[in-house]
């Protein structure tokens, strides 16, 4: 198969398309992959840290409000799509994939003008601006959430799960003692993402004292643009054994097979992780991202009893040391949530969307 890729701008674009490619490779080791991103997002760095080849095309969002920028915004979009145009006739992908981000509207575009089998993937309970466009194009629409079906044509949509759920599904574990933890002791792992949540992270500073008397213990990871300031002046000695306080982990997969309890946001890939591993979860959604998908997809782990849900406006101390108590210290009311989020969990996505890519691919 020669595949073409496109998904930036954030790790929720990213990462799932990192995770297909390995199935692809896995299922054709003589695939030829040639990803197309932008020289400013995150996959400038990690797509190439991952071995695969990777061009770029310079491209930006609309602004909200009424600007000139966005005349640029239209240009540079049609000036991508020529671009994008030219790597398609030099690669000459057998289909295209387009995992969100608007640099994948303009290759995904620029691939169905010119007759390439293309396929988007929608991570959110809520479909993102670029898929909504492109879903008028392509031939096929995988997504990781069933209430996002109803916002695209019906005849075109297929439910793979996130391909991210496989990837950490295969993951060799790794233990916790790495951190000063021991492996025995029931854990709950509190993060708010790669960059941390300033409120998630302030409210867990002020439970240290709580958490430190609790019968299980915790590893909190601040992201590193907060840890120097919420440890300055701090003796995180006091917490040893039973707290402990990182800015960062490389390899947080390989940590969450270790994991009975985990509080972060509700973003898809973390979600396609948790369930995957049928870890329980205590969900604050970010009120910063678009449309609050967040808090929708949360809502779809919460519906069927596999998560808990605190809105972060109503995030406190006495709030998160309760729920984490709720779940922590009753064992089997732990294990039936778990069991819930196993039943969600998809570990066979990244194999259904190479079995959507290869079934399109079929009508060249």
């Amino acid at each position: 198969m020669r595949l073409m890729v496109s998904g930036g701008g954030t790790g929720g674009h990213i990462y799932p398309a990192l995770a297909l490619i390995k199935q692809v490779k896995q299922n054709e080791p003589n695939s030829q992959v040639l990803y197309v991103g932008t020289n400013k997002g995150l996959e400038s760095k990690i797509v190439p840290d991952s071995g695969i080849d990777f061009k770029t095309i310079e491209i930006q969002g609309f602004k909200r409000s009424l600007s000139l920028e966005n005349f640029k915004t239209i240009g540079l979009f049609l000036s991508s799509v020529v671009k994008a145009r030219k790597m398609i006739k030099e690669f000459k992908p057998d289909v295209v994939l387009g995992t969100g981000g608007y640099v994948s509207g303009a290759v995904v575009f620029a691939a169905s003008m010119m007759g390439i089998p293309t396929v988007i993937h929608e991570q959110n309970s809520v479909v993102g601006v670029t898929n909504k466009f492109l879903s008028k194009f392509v031939k096929k629409i995988a997504i990781s959430f069933d209430a996002a079906a109803t916002q695209f044509p019906a005849k075109k949509v297929v439910l793979t799960g996130n391909p991210r759920a496989t990837e950490v599904a295969q993951i060799t574990p790794s233990g916790l003692s790495q951190f000063g933890l021991s492996d025995e002791i029931p854990t709950v792992l509190i993060f708010g993402g790669s960059r941390g949540a300033e409120k998630i992270n302030q409210v867990t500073m002020d439970t240290l004292g709580d958490l430190f008397e609790r019968p299980y213990q915790t590893l909190f990871v601040t992201g590193r643009v907060h840890f120097d300031r919420l440890t300055k002046g701090m003796d995180l000695s006091k917490y040893q054994g039973k707290v402990a306080i990182l800015p960062y982990i490389a390899n947080m997969p390989e940590i969450l097979a270790n994991i009975e309890v985990i509080v972060g946001r509700a973003g898809a890939t973390s979600l396609a992780e948790i369930t995957s591993l049928g870890i329980p979860s205590i969900l604050i959604p970010s009120p910063y991202v678009t449309n609050d998908h967040q808090t929708k997809n949360a809502m779809s782990l919460v519906e069927r009893d596999a998560a808990e849900i605190i809105k972060e406006s109503e995030l406190t101390s006495e709030v998160l040391i309760n729920k984490l108590d709720t779940l922590m210290l009753d064992h089997d009311f732990r294990n039936s949530m778990a069991a819930n989020a196993k039943k969600i969990g998809q570990p066979q996505a990244a194999e259904k969307l190479y079995d959507v890519l290869k079934s399109v691919s079929k009508q060249i």
